[in-house]
């Protein structure tokens, strides 16, 4: 009779509608509710593993509920020996929670509190794979757990586990479905070929409108029926070699139709591997004739710059690679992002047409000239006919006078800031490309003070080919360990003692010794190298700073930031992970920027400074008094500390123009609550006067240069 009855419970589960439909939820109260009715039970519940194994959820229960609200441990890692057993053994039948060790992760935190004297636990598995456990208990002991008992609740987690795989039977049939009706839809081609027989099994609706020929005639035809194995067997073959190897393949292909129409085709082909193991391609196609042919008329049409109506860099480079003498010119307006940030594009628009204007009618260049717009605010101009070095000389000092002169926009006269490279093109033809050579003087023109006229030389060649070496050097450097900060004293000026130290990179090149920032940063910050040598520092900043704060909590630590590091989107986050990581006390760590660079985006930098300074890290403008910020947008920025630029400081004690200067800026800090930081102090005497006026902090020879960390430490410690 007993069991007619375990029987007749497990036909009630195979019979329901929800183990038919695969719906798991109700076959497991139905399956709690069954299982409580027909043994001497306290509670059934039956639990679900998440697919990442970490966490489990109860999918049901029947009976009493935990009398003290306690439910089993929702974490899997707190339960990982338990969970091994039913691995292994799939049943754990305990007489005795309290005592069976196989349970001892559950004593305390469930068993015990809720009075559970046995409990029956069921591992639910599909081919191996644990998906849950059925869970039944007993609070009161009535006997050992029959095989009768365990059998029941055994072939009950069965019929879960087929639930569990009925409903995946059917989540997977309705994925096919979906992606049958979704490749039907779609405007491009969708094609599956069997690799092993190399025979196309399904293609869509897709296929006929793009190529004319019917679907029909493609499904369960060999590949190389297709248009494109016909048309282009080659390009076929190596892509059906890349598809061999385990390698996708994409391009474009023009192909025709039978109607004799061209169309152009991109296709795309990945090979997969099914979970039977069989060898598949997915190919995708679009037709892209359209941009194709759109692309074609650019090309042929796009000679000219819309805006200026010179030749565009490509015609000019197509001119000047034919061209073996002459002169070439490389003109490049100074601040232009600037400008078009403070007056909108459209007055830098207006500029540029009329620095073009200037350009097209300039007569020294004559009829033969070929001008052109090279870049966003860069031109070109090739003269064809060779100039004496005087001659050209006098042309190159016009031609700067006449790019300077003021142009009235709206109503503002703006003064253009042209920098102008020469470069004598029967010089360097067999050196470098001259467009290159113009590229480097214009360079060092920009550095230039006064005028920004460059003529391109082998010496700067060689010095762009040194720069070049030290971009190499440096990408071992960041890599081998050539890297190490120096530390220079900080001094508070009204205790008289020393708060901390601003670190300095010095690079320990292998042939060329140490090497300070200036014969490097320039070249890490054109190549884009700088942001991981800022990264380095940084990191190698906070984790020195952590250090010392464990011996001497109340120093702080300045760190240079570049430009193109601080705007590179991901300084807050590192600066986070980094205060995280090491503890940093806030406000200790302080990030300097010049005030220049500051300036080369408001927006952004306001939003970044004020996100800085909420994790509590002090903000200074460095080199301050060299740049162009003004009050209005300094009151933006939660700035913690102006450092006054040492150029200020160096004369300080014999012109007065310095001294008016340094004491305004000491003036217009304390005014805003920030404190201030004078650079480059060498005598007692600028040191007086920065005290007697109230300056808060001073760095230099005076105390010491920057130093290695051994020597900064002891430098501390007998100060």
């Amino acid at each position: 009779m007993e069991t007619f009855n375990n029987q007749s419970v497990i036909e009630s589960i195979v019979n329901s509608d929800a183990k038919q439909q695969g719906d798991y939820t109700q076959t497991a109260e139905l399956a709690s509710e069954l299982l409580f009715e027909h043994l001497a039970v306290s509670q059934v519940s039956i639990w679900s593993f998440s697919q990442d194994q970490t966490l489990q959820y109860q999918v049901a229960q029947f009976g009493n509920q935990p009398s003290t609200g306690l439910c089993r441990p929702v974490h899997i890692s707190a339960l990982n020996k338990y969970c091994h057993e039913l691995k292994i053994s799939r049943i754990i039948a305990a007489n005795s929670c309290l005592s069976d060790p196989r349970l001892d992760e559950l004593v305390e935190s469930y068993f015990k509190p809720n009075s559970i004297a046995s409990s029956l636990d069921i591992a639910i598995r599909i081919n191996g794979h644990l998906e849950g456990v059925l869970c039944i208990e007993r609070e009161h002991y009535l006997t050992d757990w029959c095989d009768k008992e365990i059998q029941l609740a055994s072939q009950v987690a069965d019929q879960l586990a087929l639930t569990i795989a009925t409903r995946e039977a059917y989540s997977k049939e309705e994925q096919l479905s979906l992606f049958k009706s979704s490749a039907e839809q779609a405007d491009h081609i969708t094609m599956l070929v069997n690799l092993h027989s190399e025979t196309v099994e399904y293609v869509n609706a897709a296929h006929n409108k793009i190529t004319g020929v019917a679907k029909e005639k493609i499904i369960n035809k060999p590949i190389s029926a297709l248009d494109f194995f016909k048309q282009h067997p080659k390009a076929a073959s190596r892509a059906m070699a890349n598809l061999l190897r385990g390698e996708s393949t994409r391009g474009e292909a023009k192909l025709q139709r039978y109607d004799g129409a061209d169309y152009w085709l991109k296709y795309h082909a990945s090979p997969f591997v099914t979970d039977r193991g069989n060898h598949y391609v997915l190919m995708t196609g679009e037709d892209c004739t359209e941009q194709h042919n759109h692309q074609q008329e650019l090309e042929t049409l796009a000679w000219k710059c819309n805006l200026t109506g010179l030749c565009n860099r490509t015609r000019f480079n197509r001119v000047l690679e034919k061209t073996k003498e002459g002169q070439l010119f490389s003109i490049d307006l100074i601040g232009f992002k600037r400008f078009n940030d403070t007056y909108g594009h459209r007055q830098g628009d207006a500029l540029l047409v009329e620095l073009a204007r200037r350009l097209t009618h300039f007569n020294w260049f004559g009829q033969n000239a070929e001008i052109a717009r090279v870049g966003s605010d860069e031109f070109a101009v090739l003269l064809h006919h060779p100039f004496e070095d005087l001659e050209t000389e006098l042309l190159v000092n016009r031609l700067y006078q006449t790019l300077i002169a003021p142009v009235l926009i709206g109503r503002e006269q703006i003064h253009p800031k042209p920098s102008i490279a020469v470069v004598n093109v029967a010089s360097v033809a067999e050196l470098v490309a001259p467009m290159t050579c113009a590229d480097i003087a214009l360079q060092q023109a920009k550095t230039k003070v006064g005028r920004p006229i460059q003529f391109f030389t082998r010496q700067l060649l060689n010095t762009f080919k040194e720069n070049a070496q030290i971009e190499r050097d440096l990408q071992t450097a960041i890599k081998g360990r050539q890297l190490e900060l120096y530390y220079q004293p900080l001094k508070d000026l009204q205790s008289n003692t020393f708060i901390g130290a601003e670190a300095l990179i010095r690079w320990h090149h292998p042939k060329r010794g140490v090497l300070y920032p200036g014969s490097f940063i320039d070249i890490a910050e054109q190549t884009g190298q700088i942001n991981a040598i800022g990264s380095w520092v940084l990191e190698a900043a906070c984790r020195q700073l952590n250090l010392w704060q464990h011996q001497q909590s109340g120093l702080v630590m300045h760190v240079n930031v570049s430009a193109r590091q601080f705007f590179s989107g991901n300084l807050f986050e590192q600066v986070w992970q980094l205060l995280t990581r090491y503890r940093l006390k806030p406000n200790t760590l302080i990030l300097e920027i010049t005030e220049t660079e500051l300036m080369e985006d408001i927006k952004s930098a306001t939003n970044l400074c004020h996100e800085l300074a909420d994790l509590g890290v002090g903000l200074a403008i460095d080199d301050f008094g060299t740049g162009y910020s003004s009050m209005r947008y300094l009151k933006q920025f939660p700035i913690s500390k102006l450092k006054i630029d040492r150029s200020f400081i160096s004369d300080l004690t014999v012109s007065r123009e310095s001294q008016e200067i340094v004491s305004a800026i000491i003036a217009m800090a304390s005014a805003l609550n920030i404190s201030l930081t004078a650079e480059g102090v060498e005598t007692r005497e600028q040191e007086d006067f920065l005290a007697s006026h109230r300056c808060h902090h001073a760095q230099g020879y005076l105390y010491s240069p920057a130093i290695r960390q051994a020597d900064f430490e002891n430098f501390i410690q007998n100060k």
